[in-house]
């Protein structure tokens, strides 16, 4: 099973990919993890990585495609894998599609997480980060036993700028221009379904290996 994760940043896709993951025990692949661990490893790619990413720059598709391509080159993924966070353009698409065909496998399904923006301004606005730990709440659905601190080392929490609701607008807007293609893209190949993120995720698991037909 080769599955493909789209949604909008809160839109729950994250969730569902571990989720999923656990269920068909296949390697949840996510272009942030692999950012991470490769930095972290030193390798040739993690320096180029921490160079641009330094810089303030993007990672280019070309970058990101050979970190795509080294990660689908290691056996756990025989028996498939769930991509999450990529691709992003379709350049990405284009060049996934190719990798795979050379590999003698393609995508199963391509899975849309649709979210209204007002929901993921809710979602991500209402998010509170501590600055020392690092752990995440939500003011109304997971907020701390104190307000604004942080229940492990009692540091205040903050609204990380990424999480304002004026910044949650562009990047829903800037997710839509790049998106919108891509789902084209995978829609004239037969592969993509959507499924209604503002349920539970519980629901939104059960709506997913429905359409995967798993």
């Amino acid at each position: 099973m080769i599955l493909v994760l789209l949604g909008p940043p809160g839109a729950g896709k994250g969730t569902q990919a571990r989720l999923l993951s656990t269920e068909y025990r296949i390697p949840h692949i996510s272009t942030g993890d692999m950012f991470r661990e490769h930095k972290a490893r030193g390798t040739e790619l993690g320096l180029k990585i921490r160079a641009i990413m330094d810089g303030g720059g993007l990672v280019t598709d070309e970058l990101t495609n050979a970190l795509v391509a080294d990660r689908l080159g290691r056996p756990d993924v025989k028996d498939g894998f769930i991509l999450d966070g990529y691709p992003r353009t379709i350049p990405q698409a284009e060049y996934l599609e190719g990798l795979l065909r050379a590999l003698g496998r393609k995508i199963d399904a391509v899975v849309s997480y649709e979210v209204t923006e007002e929901t993921l301004v809710d979602r991500i606005g209402g998010r509170r980060s501590c600055p020392m730990c690092g752990a995440t709440y939500h003011i109304t659905q997971s907020p701390p036993k104190r307000a604004l601190v942080c229940d492990k080392d009692g540091a205040t929490l903050e609204l990380r700028d990424d999480d304002r609701p004026e910044n949650v607008r562009r990047r829903m807007q800037e997710y839509g221009q790049k998106t919108e293609p891509l789902k084209r893209f995978y829609r004239e190949r037969d592969l993509l379904v959507t499924v209604d993120g503002l349920q539970s995720p519980e629901a939104v698991l059960a709506a997913t290996r429905q359409l995967v037909k798993r």
